[in-house]
């Protein structure tokens, strides 16, 4: 199993801990274990097969998709003010937390902006919570955004892009720790492809698709 190079500090923390519990007592150790295990799984970090063809907008996160709304995407982006559709992917602490790039485009912007932390399943955190937003250039002349948005547990949001990187579906760019959501705010005239409360996964799961 792949693990996020993230996460090995965190999993040698947790092992420290658990061998230190083994030696006070066996059964305190046993009692510790499940959360050791947990925490190596929560930066689990699998290989997906990100399908092919053109107009294609991949899940960016494993989760569950929230209900789909219209709402402009963050001010700091420079996007405009006018409604794009939401798609918001809710992660929680046993999802692969692992995030991946929705299109093949070029990073135009990067902003990171402080905020609350709020439940991520709450629509209300894509407005208050801590984020960072990446306006991304599709091939095709179109523009979306991905917003990572910190959850009542998180309090970590990686971002590997660069602006101006060019960047291919279905790679990795970020990580989120512990629990937390991802927004997409499709260009005009995608057409969604997912249901509210689908199961989707980063890199597999066809969002939308493209006028």
């Amino acid at each position: 199993m792949k693990i996020h190079r993230e996460g090995w500090p965190f999993i040698a923390i947790f092992l420290v801990i658990n061998l230190v519990l083994f030696v006070v007592s066996r059964w305190v150790g046993f009692v510790f274990l499940p959360l050791t295990l947990w925490c190596v799984a929560f930066f689990r970090d699998p290989d997906r097969r990100t399908p092919e063809g053109a107009g294609l907008i991949i899940s960016p996160a494993d989760g569950v998709l929230l209900p789909v709304v219209s709402a402009p995407p963050p001010l700091e982006l420079g996007m405009g003010e006018a409604p794009r559709t939401r798609l918001s992917i809710f992660m929680n602490v046993f999802n692969v937390h692992v995030n991946r790039n929705p299109a093949d485009g070029r990073v135009i912007k990067l902003a990171y902006r402080p905020g609350r932390f709020i439940n991520a399943s709450f629509d209300k955190a894509s407005e208050y919570n801590e984020r960072m937003s990446v306006r991304v250039g599709l091939e095709n002349g179109a523009e979306l955004a991905v917003v990572q948005i910190a959850g009542l547990i998180a309090r970590r949001i990686k971002c590997d892009l660069r602006e101006g990187q060019i960047v291919r579906r279905g790679e990795r760019f970020g990580i989120i720790r512990f629990g937390s959501r991802l927004d997409v705010y499709l260009p005009d005239g995608a057409r969604v492809a997912v249901a509210v409360g689908q199961v989707v996964k980063a890199g597999e799961t066809v969002l939308a698709k493209l006028g």
